[in-house]
């Protein structure tokens, strides 16, 4: 299995989503939740859950699998009215993907019930779990999550309102979360002091407020988008309203996610008023402009390739094709082959169109390389069908170190880009010619999407009104944070590893 297993390892994969609806009155709000999920379902497919408050009193269900087949029709009908719920989509970051480790994570405490969606990874996880089992706390999972949980239960227990207890453990908390918080009364959302992943809130006809990763979630539910949290931000939803509490605003350089623009969001989503899919259009240019060449079409790796090869295309004059096709029912339930009978993971996800390749220079646009393995099967499948020449572009800079911040990326050992030249990583995919963008043009594309949109920042401050502060670490290694003492993923399921 090693040699599948690489292939299926050769990828980034996604984040986690997160949404939360607070409502006057109560109602069924589950089967809003459950469309904001399957609107956020791109970032995450392992596990996801949801919680209904009804008077105080959570009800929950959560389990591993996809938002359409953990949510049955008997599931969302058991489901009770409420006025706020908070819902989850989780790809596993840190801990294993069990059912122990879904979310949202649900607290019982002396102060009342917490249910917690969490996006992100916290860098300091490692000396925050240590010393809270030496303080006595016992964990029930191996995630991160429930460490921020612990963080804010015992805050409360100082603290006279929820908010301030998260405002006051956010004092202690390092690297990336972007949370939805429900108490019996409340709905919370705060973003961490440096912004790495996004949330934004909007609000239904009916005057419920809703919270989401992504705006995306947001037009599926039909809410008209408000705006972006500020880095730092925590919101309240309450019946008195919303309140914003700034205190942690513009305390840390922002450095929001730079992968959120090249592959994490859903192409329809606007993080900071700029449109997703116009950034990619923009790398696409950036990359022709970076590395220019003589073919005769332009095609996409399905679906994150797809906005930056049309932006390509239309720099560079050549044709833009459609020339792979993908097999969208390839999910999380798609049964791995044995040792014996091991497929190509690649040719299953993946099929060639022969009378569009064949006998033509091809100019194949992708989002990110990591290991390799992925585009020199693709490239491959490329040549069988036909194609004369193949030269592959790349929509973000080379990996050249592991992300901490909730990218499965935990280290550089097996990195394509570590150590090897441009014309070296050609050689291995197999392809005639291999370009980047480089770290200076991820800010490039954003500045020249926002010269080109009808969008206005979503800032309310005309002094934070420019585009956000990237986050770069994995391309340059110029980390925002002191690196984690422990950075496996798993590094939590081994009990002996923390003696």
């Amino acid at each position: 299995m090693q040699e599948f297993y690489e292939e299926k390892a050769d990828a980034l994969h996604e984040e986690c989503g997160v949404f939360g609806i607070f409502s006057p009155e109560k109602e069924r709000i589950a089967p809003i939740v459950y469309h904001g999920l399957y609107a956020l379902q791109h970032r995450g497919q392992e596990s996801c859950g949801m919680v209904i408050n009804h008077d105080g009193l959570f009800s929950s269900h959560k389990n591993l699998g996809l938002v359409g087949e953990v949510f049955t029709p008997e599931v969302m009908q058991a489901l009770p009215e409420g006025q706020i719920g908070v819902g989850h989509v989780r790809y596993a970051t840190t801990g294993d993907a069990k059912i122990a480790n879904c979310q949202p994570l649900e607290i019982n405490h002396r102060k009342g019930h917490l249910a917690l969606a969490h996006n992100g990874n916290l860098s300091n996880a490692y000396a925050l779990r240590d010393r809270l089992e030496l303080g006595g706390a016992i964990f029930h999972t191996t995630s991160d999550t429930e460490i921020i949980a612990y963080m804010i239960t015992q805050k409360r227990l100082r603290f006279p309102s929820i908010e301030k207890a998260a405002l006051a453990a956010m004092q202690e908390l390092e690297g990336a979360y972007s949370l939805i918080l429900m108490s019996p009364t409340k709905m919370l959302a705060l973003r961490d002091p440096h912004g790495f992943r996004p949330l934004c809130y909007g609000r239904l006809p009916s005057g419920a407020w809703v919270a989401s990763s992504e705006s995306c979630a947001l037009d599926a539910v039909g809410a008209t988008f408000i705006r972006e949290l500020l880095p730092g931000e925590l919101v309240v939803f309450s019946s008195a309203g919303i309140q914003s509490c700034r205190e942690y605003c513009a305390k840390k350089a922002e450095t929001f996610c730079s992968f959120e623009y090249i592959y994490f969001a859903r192409p329809d989503s606007h993080l900071f008023g700029l449109s997703v899919h116009d950034v990619r259009r923009q790398a696409g240019i950036l990359l022709h402009e970076r590395h220019p060449v003589d073919a005769d079409l332009v095609i996409g790796a399905p679906d994150s390739g797809l906005d930056a090869a049309l932006g390509f295309a239309e720099a560079s004059g050549i044709p833009y094709r459609i020339g792979l096709i993908k097999n969208k029912y390839i999910g999380r339930t798609f049964i791995e082959p044995g040792q014996d009978h091991r497929s190509d993971q690649v040719r299953i996800k993946l099929n060639p169109i022969r009378s569009v390749i064949a006998g033509k220079r091809i100019v194949l646009v992708d989002d990110s390389i990591v290991r390799g393995t992925t585009s020199r099967q693709l490239i491959r499948l490329l040549r069988e069908a036909g194609a004369k020449e193949i030269h592959m572009r790349i929509s973000s800079p080379p990996f050249i170190s592991p992300c901490y911040y909730g990218t499965d990326i935990d280290s550089k050992e097996h990195l394509i880009a570590t150590g090897r030249s441009l014309q070296e990583m050609a050689a291995y995919i197999e392809a005639d010619s291999l370009g980047f963008l480089d770290p200076e043009d991820l800010q490039t594309m954003l500045v020249r999407a926002g010269r080109g949109s009808d969008h206005t920042c979503a800032r309310e401050d005309a002094a934070l009104s420019a585009c956000p502060g990237l986050c770069r670490a994995c391309f340059t290694e110029d980390y925002p944070t002191s690196i984690p003492a422990g950075t496996r993923k798993n590094r939590f399921e081994n009990p002996l590893d923390s003696i």
